[in-house]
């Protein structure tokens, strides 16, 4: 892909191993500290940089849109609202997405419907590293890391006292309007930041082969700002910042028609009856939607030389409190949150006996509800006690972890190593008893000789238990290691091997999933949730710890006409946790897979990457492709939503202020599918961006810009999406833009 070039009033850059510690600051504007958050001067693992102009132009709605086309990078999309980025095969919550270092907090990784709570038109920069993570970000981060950089913590004070940006643009495709801005002010050592973002679209087009010309409840709606400020000195900053993201999206293909299914010991049953009923009712020809908010608030801190010995000391704390609805016509049918205190300490030391190193410690503790509710819409009823929503699950994890390095020569050697202590466990729920005077005298005469003249709170008890039992406690303790040489072969040539023992522990979902996910029309149940395949087994879910043994090749190129970058991996993993079909139910006219969480043995193999070649100092050509083939191992079955392979070229040109691209690939079929999958046909996707940027002066420009995205109008499906026949690509669509820095 092109280089980064400025997309704001300043570019986005990795900081330098050993950087000048008076330039931290200083009022330069050509720097942003980024505190190697994925360490890409270092890493032995392939690490693309999206920044600039092409970030610019490339930018979506949501984050798995924005980088889908990148080497290894697919997405997994629902709508226009929600799209998860895909590495190497496979999503959240195998990967993890951070802001500026630190994790980012959401119910992303809990279903595909749930939108990633990053804003990709208020970031400098993004980093993708393929390949394990986990040694520094914890076993979700077992397959690669994205890190997005924005500067709502600032980290310089700027020159002159003020720059900013604004940004308008109009999409074709969805009658997409946009209207981006942002300020830093700087107050002596102190610097002082606002921006803030709104998005509007509606439905997106769609080619006419999918029936219609617009996916109906595509459209998406957001507003995103933040204010921070921070002192900055000529050793390093510290800061502070409150966001919030607002966003209502449309969730394509909704049915309600199979709230009513349950089960009956390891059968799926769709049809009313007893106490089972659609908690619903009435049609699906309304629109079922999300309705989200999210607040943080972060602290953040770079410094250099605060104590003898200490290099560099870094600071991430972070608040989050996240709530989105579900909405069903006018129904509130479920509601998800997730609050969570987070601290991140990273201290590096200076040389000793040539090593460099970093010791850091974290610990989160968490408060998320949501899974199992589907109900909420559903007065409790009269006469009658049970538990009442939500129901929280609380996390505590601490995490510490130590790597280090050294060059012996052209050679560089990074060893490393995370060890995590997590436990999960449910929080005892609210218990409710509506009874009227009269019923209360007859329940008193039953259960009196049974519990006492207490029976009341005996019930309770009783109730609660078999709630917490379906619900146990469960402890995991994941210990990660890796080792990595980068040998530096000359004239910019290198050759990296990355060897990781990574273990990953399940996540909420799971573990505790019981019942309906309507987004995905499955029913679920978790490792926890009196699991009938593992009972059988004998395997308790503390024993399930999904443990994978990885190898990494990745040559690089850099300097000079000739560039690339590709990488080679595999993956050996153990008790890889999935969830396996047992039925599909179709009684309802809308199939409905029953799937059960359990654990298996796969492995992943696959290349990606690009080679690129200057023709003429005005322009670029650049072949990229991946390519990912999964097995699992101990199953009669394949893995699902596993990406075909891609291949595709680029050419870019600058004329002066003029510049442009010109993007070809092609998407293979995807034949090799799991028992409840059906192939994707292939498709071939053309896009391409025309800018024109007038210089007003030092920092000063204006830039138009008009983008074209499958501009052939493919009716395309993503493989890895779990509502792939729901919600196809998007068609041809342009956007025309301008951008503005001062």
């Amino acid at each position: 892909m092109s280089g980064p070039l400025p997309a704001w009033a300043q570019e986005p850059q990795v900081e330098r191993d050993d950087p000048d510690p008076r330039e931290r600051g200083s009022a330069r504007r050509d720097i942003v500290v980024t505190g190697q958050s994925l360490r890409t001067e270092e890493t032995a693992l392939p690490v693309q940089v999206l920044a600039g102009d092409e970030l610019a132009h490339r930018r979506q709605g949501g984050l798995g849109e924005t980088l889908a086309g990148l080497p290894g990078v697919h997405l997994d999309n629902f709508g226009g609202g929600a799209s998860r980025p895909v590495i190497r095969g496979q999503t959240l919550p195998r990967i993890e997405v951070l802001t500026d270092g630190a994790n980012l907090f959401d119910v992303s990784s809990i279903s595909p419907d749930h939108a990633i709570t990053a804003d990709p038109l208020l970031l400098d920069a993004i980093e993708i590293q393929r390949g394990p993570a986990a040694i520094h970000y914890g076993g979700n981060a077992t397959n690669g890391a994205i890190n997005l950089i924005d500067s709502k913590v600032p980290k310089v004070v700027p020159v002159g006292g003020l720059t900013g940006a604004t940004e308008v643009r109009f999409g074709t495709g969805d009658e997409e309007k946009t209207l981006v801005g942002r300020v830093t002010a700087g107050l002596g050592q102190f610097a002082i930041h606002a921006e803030g973002a709104r998005r509007r679209a509606d439905d997106y087009d769609v080619p006419n082969g999918f029936g219609t010309d617009k996916l109906r409840d595509s459209f998406a709606d957001s507003t995103s700002y933040a204010f921070g400020a921070s002192w900055v000195t000529s050793k390093g900053y510290i800061g502070a910042s409150y966001s919030r993201m607002e966003s209502e999206y449309g969730l394509p293909g909704h049915s309600h028609i199979n709230g009513v299914c349950h089960t009956h010991g390891l059968d799926l049953h769709c049809e009313a009856h007893g106490g089972f009923d659609d908690p619903f009712g009435g049609s699906d020809d309304h629109t079922a939607y999300i309705r989200l908010r999210a607040d943080r608030v972060d602290l953040r801190a770079d410094y250099d030389d605060l104590l003898p010995g200490l290099a560099h000391l870094r600071l991430r704390g972070s608040y989050t409190d996240y709530v989105h609805d579900e909405i069903d016509g006018e129904l509130l049918f479920t509601r998800y949150t997730n609050e969570v205190w987070d601290g991140r300490l990273e201290l590096t030391h200076k040389p000793i006996f040539g090593f460099t190193g970093t010791l850091g410690v974290q610990y989160t503790d968490g408060k998320f509800s949501g899974i199992n509710v589907e109900d909420l819409h559903v007065p409790f009823p009269d006469n009658a006690y049970g538990t009442v929503p939500p129901y929280y699950h609380l996390t505590e994890n601490v995490g510490l972890f130590l790597s280090e390095r050294r060059s012996f020569g052209a050679v560089d050697v990074e060893l490393a190593a995370r060890k995590d202590w997590r436990r999960i466990r449910a929080a005892r729920p609210q218990f409710l008893f509506t009874l009227t005077p009269d019923m209360e005298a007859i329940y008193d005469t039953i259960f009196r000789d049974f519990y006492g003249p207490d029976w009341k709170k005996a019930i309770e008890d009783e109730t609660i238990e078999s709630f917490l039992s379906r619900n146990p406690p469960v402890r995991h303790d994941p210990f990660s290691v890796s080792f990595g040489a980068t040998w530096n072969v000359g004239n910019g040539f290198a050759a990296s091997l990355s060897l990781a023992h990574t273990e990953r522990a399940p996540s909420v979902r799971e573990l505790y999933a019981r019942g309906n996910n309507l987004a995905t029309n499955s029913y679920e149940l978790g490792l926890a949730a009196r699991n009938p395949l593992l009972n059988d087994a004998g395997i308790a879910p503390e024993d399930v710890l999904e443990t994978t043994d990885a190898i990494n090749l990745t040559f690089r190129k850099r300097g000079g006409p000739l560039a690339f970058e590709v990488g080679l991996f595999y993956q050996d993993i153990e008790d890889y946790v999935f969830a396996r079909l047992i039925e599909t139910e179709t009684e309802t006219g809308v199939p409905h897979n029953f799937l059960i969480y359990t654990a298996a043995n796969v492995r992943f193999a696959g290349i990606d990457g690009q080679i690129s070649y200057q023709l003429t100092p005005q322009s670029r050509v650049t072949i990229f492709g991946d390519y990912v083939d999964a097995r699992l191992k101990s199953e009669d079955d394949n893995l699902p939503r596993i990406p075909p392979g891609r291949i595709g070229a680029r050419y870019d040109l600058t004329a002066g202020p003029l510049s442009g691209d010109v993007e070809y690939y092609h998407t293979f079929e995807q034949d090799k599918v799991a028992s409840y999958e059906t192939r994707t046909a292939g498709y071939d996707m053309l896009n391409a961006t025309l800018s024109y940027r007038f210089d007003l002066g030092r920092a000063k420009a204006v830039e138009f810009y008009v983008r074209g995205t499958n501009l052939l109008n493919e009716l395309a499906f993503a493989h890895t999406s779990f509502v792939k026949d729901q919600s196809p690509l998007r068609g041809r669509s342009v956007a025309i833009g301008m951008r503005h820095a001062f």
